[in-house]
């Protein structure tokens, strides 16, 4: 069983910054990673992904320019560093590791998910 615990949301003006952490435990083999958000009444929405080796990203229009994915493989955590915050990234953010090693943008394909992390933009 594989476990993804993700930590770093909260509250933020807008303009400001947070780094998301995704730490992944238990049955631990290579894995490509992806995050995600999900806005009230909104359908979750890919905001980015990584490879399993870290040398692919992948990000969504409404995330270029302002995220940045990475992973430490050695610490078993993914991240994601989010600049230049708007109201609009208001949203629950979701970890996701899948057993495909490349890129992968689509939830399906995703095998293990995490419980998610608030995070809330104020104007």
């Amino acid at each position: 069983q594989v476990q993804l615990v993700e930590s770093g949301g909260g509250l933020v003006q807008a303009g400001g910054s947070l780094r998301l952490s995704c730490a992944v435990s238990g049955r631990y083999r290579s894995y490509a990673m992806g995050w995600f958000r999900q806005a009230p009444g909104k359908e979750r929405e890919m905001v980015a992904a990584i490879n399993w080796i870290g040398t692919s990203t992948y990000y969504a229009d409404s995330a270029k320019g302002r995220f940045t994915i990475s992973r430490d493989n050695a610490k078993n955590t993914v991240y994601l560093q989010m600049n230049s915050l708007k109201p609009e990234d208001t949203a629950i953010y979701y970890c996701a590791a899948t057993r495909v090693l490349g890129l992968v943008v689509t939830a399906e394909e995703y095998d293990y998910w995490g419980q998610g992390t608030q995070v809330t933009v104020s104007s």
